[in-house]
This record gives structure tokens, sequence and C-alpha cells, in this order.
């Protein structure tokens, strides 16, 4: 059997991050060696709040959980109640845990984790990418522990938060543009393959109905989502998509992705387009006639075969 992939992941803890926080818990595929907050979906303190609160639903061992930037680098930070509610978690009313975070700045956790490790660590971002900015410009020597950065943000085509950006990117368009530009071993899972991935409203009746309250959790989680993206055109009418968890899954296998190795840009620039993820998916050899910095190159999700992801989320939930 191959040994579970050490993973760290930073969160802003809201409806999908906790679908993806109780997904990564229980695949047996991850080790989850640690949990970063930002302020993002909701203010940091309730953030951190919410990821205890979820941890204890996923039966999660002593996971270490820090709390880290409460706003972005340089803006003002605009949460997102509307869609995840007052709480960030659909105001179900969750008790509060008797957890408690460390007490050391989220870099902090990230560098200790990533220096302790026997082995390089893959970074799950789900989140602005604020922690992991800072952690890079403050701490460059542990650049060679990150295996590879896997970030759920950006879009190829249409944003969410404006018509051009995503949210995560456009929250912190400075700190996701610093992450971009490190040559690091980015997989970029932005909005394309984030509303592919999704299951059917009879998969959440399963979860709602299970005895463990993981699977509950998951379940009145995307019941909230479900009024969500009845607004939505890009979810059908019968599903419900896993967002964020999405990018957990494709931590874990990335055989139903459709990728293109392609340069990303960030657009920083104050306007209609700031926080747009500009992806170029040219190929004609000295395409770029321009006097722009040349960026490294990610790999960016263009599609994904859904099903596979559908079927790996409900077993590691429902266990069947």
């Amino acid at each position: 059997m191959t040994a579970p992939q050490p993973v760290i992941l930073d969160v802003d803890t809201g409806v999908d991050d906790a679908l993806a926080l109780l997904l990564a818990v229980r695949h047996p595929a991850l080790d989850v060696q640690a949990v970063t907050c930002t302020g993002g979906n909701a203010p940091l303190a309730q953030v951190v709040r919410n990821t205890l609160r979820v941890l204890d639903a996923a039966g999660a061992g002593p996971i270490p959980v820090a709390a880290g930037a409460h706003r972005p680098l340089l803006e003002a930070p605009q949460h997102a109640a509307a869609i995840h509610g007052a709480d960030g978690l659909a105001d179900l009313g969750l008790p509060e845990s008797a957890r408690t975070p460390e007490p050391v700045h989220a870099v902090e956790l990230l560098r200790r984790t990533l220096l302790e490790s026997a082995e390089p660590v893959t970074l799950i971002s789900l989140a602005p990418l604020t922690n992991i900015a800072l952690l890079l410009r403050t701490h460059p020597a542990v650049r060679d522990r990150i295996a590879r950065v896997v970030m759920m943000g950006g879009a190829v085509g249409t944003g969410n938060a404006t018509a051009a950006a995503e949210f995560n990117v456009w929250h912190d368009p400075e700190a996701a543009a610093i992450v971009l530009g490190e040559g690091l071993d980015v997989l970029m899972y932005g909005l394309e393959p984030f509303y592919r991935v999704s299951v059917t409203h009879a998969d959440v009746e399963r979860l709602r109905a299970a005895d463990d309250s993981a699977p509950r959790l998951a379940g009145a989680l995307l019941t909230h989502l479900i009024a969500i993206d009845a607004t939505e055109e890009r979810v059908a009418d019968d599903r419900v998509a896993i967002g964020d968890a999405g990018a957990v899954c494709a931590a874990i296998d990335a055989a139903p992705l459709v990728t293109r190795h392609a340069p990303v840009e960030v657009a920083l620039a104050p306007g209609a387009t700031r926080g747009q993820t500009v992806v170029d998916l040219r190929t004609m050899e000295g395409a770029d006639i321009s006097a722009a910095r040349p960026m490294p190159p990610a790999t960016v999700v263009l599609d994904v075969d859904p099903e596979p992801y559908r079927r790996l989320f409900l077993e590691a939930l429902l266990g069947a």
C-alpha cells in the first residue's frame, strides 16, 4: 500500500472548505499534518472556530490549527456571508469545539511543519493565498520542502466574485501573483472544474441520513448549497457542486483532469479585471510580442471527468 501523501490545508472555512476538510481527513490517501486559516469567506476568528468544529465532526485526531492573515496584503477584507451564511457554515448552529488553535501564527505553523516533515509536503490552498505568500516571502528556505501547491483559485473564463475574477484570487490578487510567480509546481484548480464536480440531490439525502457526523454535516452543507447553485447556470438542476472538495480530489487523483501547462498572470491594476487570472493558452512559437515579464507555467485544469470525483467523495464519507 502506498504511504499517505503529507498535506497541509490552508483554508478560509466556509461551506465548501468544510466539505474539503471532511474529505481530506477521511480519505486514507492523505495525511493532514496541519490546517492554517486566513480571513476570506468569513472573518479570521470565525474561520478558526469553523475549522475546529468541522474537525470535530470529521472525527479528526489532534491536527494542529493556526490562525494567520486576517486581511489581504493590501486591501480591506471582503467576506462572503451571502453565500456561506452569517457564521460561514450555513448557520447550522454547530457546537463549539474543545480544540484550541496553536499559539503561533499560521506562517510559523507552515514553516515548522514543512521543516519537520520527513518528506516534502503538498500545500492544498482553498483560500486567498495570503498565508502562503507571506511564508514564501519571510521563509524562502522552506521552498524546497513544498512538494507542490494545489490551489483552488482562478478561472480560465468567467469569474464569480466579479465577471473576470474568482473569489480566492480576487480577495488577495497580490498574494496570488507572488505564489504563481515563485516557479513552484502549482496545480490551478479553478472555476471550470469547481462547478463541474458535483453530487446528485439523491446523494445529498444519503449523506443527510447517515449515522456518522461527517456525512451528516456534508449533507447539511450541500443542502444549503443547493439553494445557492439554483442561481448558478453552471450547475445542473438536479446536482450540487462540491466546490473546494474537488481540489482535494485533484490532490488525491489527477487522472480525471484535463490540464494544460501554461503561464498564469494575475491582473493587479484597479478596475473591472482586477484579480483575473490571465491564462496564456497560445501555442505558437514566439507569440508573445509584448514586454511583459514572463511568468513560470502552472498546470491549469481546463476540464474534469466529474464522475470519478463524485465516487471518491461519497466513498470517503459514506465508506461505500
